[in-house]
């Protein structure tokens, strides 16, 4: 495979998470949480390499496991509470383009807590950002119930008003612009940005294409609640995981 087309797929699961401890190996519709992920990306021949980023042994025993691959054991340094995402991503991106003296072209974040995405995903992705030249990256979004033009306010100086400065001109619902929500679904950027930036300034630094995939499938679990409430989503049939399938045909 040329290093011109190669795509790296990060999974990051560090061991602490104050939100909902133990997330990344808790059971998740029959699975460990970030197994889903793992299974996840051995369905998309796009993906060349995916490998785990953890601090934990117990997190990638669970991803060998599933058939997943944690080459190396995340620096403490990377894996605090405050450890910046991008950090980790350049940090397993230099680790194994030394390890295999080879280079990657684009690099995928597959965040364990945002499962529900699909194979065609990555695939139509992939296709936006290798159309596009002066793209950096795709970035996963979808449509929230509301608008954040118009219906979100904040308080300031004991007073309502506006987070958008042009909520307000709206009267009607047909009006209001299209606003889309990153959803953690995926991130894809080329690994020359990725190598360049520094410490976590894409938004600021690159230029991004939007992949949106539906609002119903924008899961993303920090929370016991929103853990409740995703698990909830698949077991009862409303979001179903391609990779389960599989499995149970198996």
């Amino acid at each position: 495979m040329s290093a011109t087309t190669r795509l790296l797929a990060i999974i990051p699961a560090r061991a602490g998470s104050k939100g909902l401890p133990g997330k990344n190996i808790r059971p998740f519709a029959g699975i460990p949480l970030v197994a889903h992920s793992v299974l996840f990306a051995k369905m998309c021949p796009e993906i060349d390499r995916c490998i785990v980023s953890t601090d934990s042994p117990d997190i990638a025993d669970i991803a060998r496991q599933y058939g997943g691959d944690a080459p190396f054991v995340r620096p403490a340094t990377l894996a605090q509470d405050g450890s910046p995402l991008w950090s980790v991503l350049r940090h397993a991106l230099e680790t194994l383009e030394a390890e295999e003296h080879t280079s990657y072209a684009d690099v995928l974040l597959l965040d364990p807590t945002s499962p529900a995405r699909e194979p065609s995903d990555i695939a139509g992705a992939l296709q936006q950002l290798r159309n596009r030249s002066e793209a950096d990256g795709v970035i996963g979004v979808s449509q929230p119930e509301f608008s954040p033009v118009w219906h979100c306010v904040i308080e300031h100086e004991g007073w309502m008003a506006d987070l958008h400065p042009d909520g307000a001109r709206y009267d009607r619902r047909q009006e209001v612009p299209v606003a889309y929500r990153i959803n953690g679904s995926l991130y894809l950027w080329r690994a020359a940005f990725v190598r360049r930036e520094r410490e976590g300034l894409w938004r600021q630094h690159g230029r991004h294409l939007l992949y949106e995939i539906p609002e119903a499938r924008a899961m993303s679990i920090d929370t016991q609640q929103q853990f409740e409430r995703a698990e909830l989503l698949v077991t009862s049939g409303l979001i179903t995981f391609p990779w389960l399938q599989e499995r149970s045909v198996g």
